[in-house]
């Protein structure tokens, strides 16, 4: 038996990595014999650039950046020599993980850090940047990034700023670096918000950054009139396209400042892992994920998995720490499974998950060997 293992990360427990070794792991205690590949996806967030550095054989590049406020921080991405390809995750930097809940503030964090790995990158000679939207601290339309590639930002007395939304207001002009030629650069992401409007990057996700109803009113005018020096001193305008307003409008920031194109995340991911194909390969198809409810269903790693073992007639089963219950996850599905038996505490839950994932992948295993 061909059994391919493509499990997403399980936040706050463990990586994609971690959860397909543990699956892994435990379907072997009872299938001994089968040939069980693990290959471990992402959807363009959190856990795209491990992904891709664990299926290619890549290597990990750590460097000192700025963080959200400007301190340094130590922050790396995935690099495949073979293709001279750099894979960075903007949380990496400028995540909001780096951030205390009481110390959250979209006006002035900034996605400078970010702008420093692609630049190493770049230093490095990139052939291609993939850039994973996602996990944001940052509502800054990507300017902090354009700063550290060389942008200027400058008020009506020719005097820069600092590029965070706070100085936005203030902004009347850009000014490019010369001579700036970015290699290609994907920015993936799973979320199609534009920059502005009731579905933008301020209003849809600038509360849970720390901002206020007043704040968000700030962000939304900061980001607009950022949006409309770009059209006048650059010739761009992407406030409406797609993505634009993913990762606090770095989508955005990304199209302008660097020619990018925007693309899902999860087919990104799968055309470099060769996804299909190794599904067409397999008798059965394992996926996971930490949490399994509606939005697996908005391009989610798993529901991406599940979507192409339909395509080619594979059975599929997706493991979950927690599992709403919901008709179509069962109609996307062959087989959803729980990882715990019994109600517990989410604190050990999370500190056992591993242990809770293996233990689940052989129980179910053996079910399946009865059944068979």
């Amino acid at each position: 038996m061909r059994i391919l293992v493509a499990p997403d990360k399980f936040k706050g427990s463990l990586t994609a990595v971690q959860a397909g070794r543990a699956i892994a792991k435990g379907l072997r205690q009872i299938w001994h014999d089968a040939d069980i590949r693990e290959l471990p996806i992402a959807d363009g967030g959190e856990g795209t650039a491990d992904a891709i550095r664990a299926a290619r054989n890549g290597v990990w590049i750590s460097r000192s950046v700025h963080g959200p406020f400007g301190e340094t921080v130590e922050a790396g991405y995935a690099w495949l020599e073979e293709t001279k390809t750099a894979v960075i995750e903007m949380s990496a930097a400028s995540g909001l993980w780096r951030v205390a809940a009481e110390k959250r503030d979209p006006l002035r964090a900034t996605t400078r850090g970010t702008g420093d790995l692609i630049a190493d990158a770049m230093e490095r000679g990139a052939r291609q940047i993939i850039v994973g939207l996602g996990g944001s601290a940052t509502n800054d339309g990507g300017a902090g990034m354009a700063a550290a590639l060389g942008y200027r930002f400058l008020t009506s007395d020719g005097e820069p700023v600092e590029a965070v939304p706070a100085n936005f207001l203030a902004l009347v002009a850009i000014k490019p670096p010369e001579n700036f030629m970015p290699p290609p650069i994907v920015a993936a992401c799973d979320v199609r918000n534009p920059l502005l409007g009731a579905r933008g990057a301020s209003r849809i996700y600038g509360p849970q950054k720390g901002a206020d109803e007043r704040t968000v009113e700030t962000l939304e005018q900061a980001l607009e009139n950022l949006a409309d020096v770009c059209v006048s001193d650059l010739g761009r305008d992407f406030r409406n396209t797609p993505g634009a307003g993913a990762a606090g409008g770095l989508g955005f920031g990304l199209l302008t400042f660097c020619n990018a194109e925007i693309r899902s995340g999860f087919d990104l991911v799968a055309e470099i892992l060769d996804l299909e194909n190794a599904i067409a390969a397999s008798d059965l198809v394992v996926t996971a994920e930490g949490r399994l409810d509606a939005q697996t269903l908005e391009g989610k790693g798993p529901a991406g998995v599940a979507a192409l073992a339909r395509k080619h007639g594979k059975p599929v089963i997706a493991f979950g720490g927690s599992i709403e219950d919901d008709a179509r996850l069962h109609e996307l599905f062959d087989a959803i499974v729980s990882i715990t038996q019994e109600p517990m505490p989410l604190e050990r839950a999370l500190k056992e998950a591993a242990t809770l994932l293996e233990r689940s992948a052989a129980r179910t295993a053996r079910l399946l060997r009865i059944g068979i």
